[in-house]
């Protein structure tokens, strides 16, 4: 039997997802609102609210890709540059 470091990869990533930092706070959020509602605790109720919607915002700004768009301001910065110091 081979050993394939390619699945063995793709399953600690499976396992990073699931008790990644989102997966964690998304627990909480549920969590919380659910605890609130059974319980009539209104700030529960409410800090639930207010994690959901911050778990799918924090996902989305920690999904783009941050390198190659400091990249990318930075060519455009120093293209700029050139074209000002070019047309002096």
């Amino acid at each position: 039997m081979q050993h394939d470091d390619q699945k063995e990869l793709q399953e600690a990533s499976l396992l990073g997802r699931l008790l990644s930092l989102e997966a964690v706070l998304m627990l909480m959020g549920v969590a919380s609102l659910a605890y609130g509602l059974i319980n009539g605790e209104h700030i529960n109720t409410f800090f639930g609210l207010v994690i959901i919607p911050g778990v799918f915002v924090l996902h989305r700004v920690k999904r783009k890709d941050w390198k190659a768009h400091w990249a990318q301001l930075e060519a455009r910065q120093r293209h700029e540059q050139e074209r000002k110091n070019g047309g002096s």
